[in-house]
C-alpha cells in the first residue's frame, strides 16, 4: 500500500480539514466523470520528492462519553494494524479531553510512531504556553497547526516524510511497464499473479516492493521488460466485513499510483460488487490503462451467449471505465492467460500515444460540424486552440472562450470522436479545459 499516515483523533478536533487542506494541494483529475465510486477517506501526497497514502478516519458522530470512546477506540486499533506513522490530533482551543489521554496511553504501548498535531491554534506567538500541557503525553514537540488556515502545514509534512526511509521508493527505468495487480480479497489475484510468472517467463529478479507486504517481480515477455506489483493478502482476517474492505483499498491504492497499467481482476463466479467498483474507480481517477480480468471463469456454466451478456454487464457496472478491454481467464488451469500480457502491450500502446496537433485540430473541425458546439445563454462555445499536452493517459488541452459552456456531454461526444479515430482502448483520456484571456 505504500508508506501510510493516518489522522486519528476524537471527534470535532478537526481530522476532515486538515485531510482536506493535504490532500487538496493535489489536484490533478480534470473532470469528474459520473459511476465512479470512491470513499474520501484517502489520498495520495507528494511532498519533497516522497509520496505516501494520508488516511482520514473522521466520521464518528458525537454520541455518550462511553460510545464516542469506543469508536474513537476502533479506529485507533484499525490504524495500529494499517498505518506506518500516526498523525495524533488534538484540539488546541478545548484543551486535552479525558478521550485525549485515553488515545494517548495505547499509542505509547504501540511500536507506531506517533506525531502530536495540536489544532485550532490562533495565537502562534504563544507557542511555548500553548505546547506545555501537551508534553505529558510523552510524544515530544507537538506541531502547532491552523488546518482551516493552512498554518504550519509543510512542518507536519516535513515530519511525516521525514519516517519514510529512502529504500521505500522502488523506482524503474521509463521502458519497463509497471502492471497492478488488484481486487477485492478472494477473487484470486496472487493465482493469477503465479499464473502469469509461470508461463515459463524470464523473471530477472524479486525487488521488495515500496511496502513490507508487496513483493515487485521482474520479469521479461518478448524483449520487453515489466514489473508485477502483487499486493499481498491481508495479515489478518478482521471478523468486520468493513475492516477488510478498508485494508484491501489501502493496499491497493499504492500499487495503482506506482503503476501503468492496472490489472483489475473480479471474481466471475460471484456479483460484481461495490467495491470492485470503487478499486477500479481508483484506477481510473489515477488515470492509469486498466485491463478488467474476469477470473475463475471455468468455474461458470455456459453456452455460447455467456461472454457476450458477462461483457454487458461489466460494461454497464464499470460506466467510466468503458474504454477498459475485458479478459475472461482461469488462474487455475492457465486458460487465456497468456491474452493478459498480449493486452499490456496493446493498452500501453495507446496509454503512450500522441496525436499530432493537425490532425488533432482537423478531427475536432470535422466533429464540430457533425454536432455544433453547444449554445448557453446565447453565447456558443469557440475553441481556438487545441493540442495533445500529455501522455499516461493521453491529455489534450482546450483553448475555449469560456470552460462553462464546453459541457460534459460535449466533452464526452468530442472523446468520442477521438476514440474513434485513434482507438485509445484501455486508457481514459483527460481533458484540461483553459480560458482565453483577452488581450488587453
Amino acid at each position: 500500500m505504500g508508506f501510510t499516515a493516518t489522522i486519528i483523533g476524537r471527534p470535532n478536533v478537526g481530522k476532515s480539514t486538515l485531510f482536506n487542506r493535504i490532500i487538496g494541494k493535489r489536484v490533478s483529475i480534470v473532470d469528474d466523470k459520473p459511476g465512479v465510486t470512491r470513499d474520501r477517506i484517502y489520498g495520495q501526497v507528494e511532498w519533497r520528492d516522497k509520496k505516501f497514502t494520508l488516511v482520514d478516519t473522521g466520521g464518528i458522530e458525537p454520541g455518550n462519553e462511553d460510545i464516542i470512546f469506543s469508536k474513537v477506540l476502533h479506529q485507533v486499533e484499525l490504524a495500529l494494524e494499517s498505518t506506518d506513522v500516526i498523525v495524533f490530533l488534538v484540539d488546541g482551543k478545548e484543551g486535552l479531553t479525558p478521550i485525549d489521554e485515553d488515545v494517548a496511553q495505547i499509542l505509547r504501548k504501540s511500536k507506531k510512531p506517533v506525531i502530536l498535531v495540536v489544532n485550532k491554534v490562533d495565537n502562534f506567538e504563544t507557542q511555548s504556553e500553548t505546547a506545555f500541557e501537551y508534553y505529558k503525553l510523552g510524544f515530544g514537540d507537538p506541531i502547532l497547526i491552523s488546518a482551516a488556515h493552512g498554518v504550519n502545514i509543510g512542518d507536519l509534512l516535513d515530519r511525516i516524510v521525514g519516517y519514510i526511509p529512502d529504500e521505500e521508493i522502488a523506482e524503474y527505468d521509463e521502458d519497463v511497464i509497471k502492471i497492478a495487480v488488484v481486487g477485492r480479497p478472494n477473487v484470486g489475484k496472487s493465482s493469477l499473479v503465479n499464473s502469469i510468472l509461470g508461463e515459463e517467463r524470464v523473471i530477472v529478479s524479486d525487488i521488495p516492493g515500496t511496502t513490507r507486504d508487496a513483493i515487485d517481480t521482474l520479469f521479461e515477455y518478448q524483449g520487453k521488460k515489466m514489473v508485477l506489483i502483487d499486493t499481498a493478502g491481508l495479515r489478518r482476517k478482521s471478523r468486520v466485513k468493513e475492516d477488510i474492505e478498508f485494508y484491501s483499498n489501502l493496499r491497493a491504492i499504492g500499487a495503482i499510483e506506482r503503476s501503468d497499467v492496472v490489472l483489475m481482476v473480479i471474481d466471475a463466479t460471484s456479483k460484481i460488487a461495490e467495491q470492485d467498483k470503487k478499486i477500479a474507480g481508483l484506477a481510473h481517477e489515477e488515470g492509469k490503462a486498466m485491463i478488467i480480468v474476469v477470473n475463475k471463469w471455468d468455474a461458470v456454466e455456459k453456452d455460447d451467449k455467456t461472454m457476450n451478456k458477462y461483457t454487458e454487464e461489466i460494461k454497464e457496472e464499470f460506466k467510466f471505465a468503458e474504454y477498459a478491454p475485458v479478459v475472461f481467464v482461469s488462474a487455475l488451469t492457465k486458460k487465456r492467460v497468456p491474452k493478459i500480457l498480449e493486452l499490456i502491450e496493446f493498452v500501453m500502446n495507446y496509454y503512450t500515444f500522441r496525436v499530432e496537433k493537425k490532425i488533432l485540430r482537423e478531427l475536432l473541425d470535422e466533429a464540430m460540424t457533425i454536432v455544433p458546439p453547444p449554445v448557453i445563454k446565447g453565447k456558443r462555445l469557440k475553441i481556438y486552440d487545441a493540442e495533445q499536452i500529455g501522455i499516461k493517459p493521453p491529455t489534450f488541452s482546450f483553448l475555449v472562450n469560456d470552460p462553462e459552456i464546453l459541457h460534459f456531454s460535449y466533452q464526452r461526444y468530442l472523446e468520442n470522436k477521438l476514440r474513434e479515430k485513434f482507438g485509445f482502448e484501455g486508457t481514459p483520456i483527460f481533458f484540461k479545459i483553459k480560458k482565453k484571456e483577452k488581450k488587453k
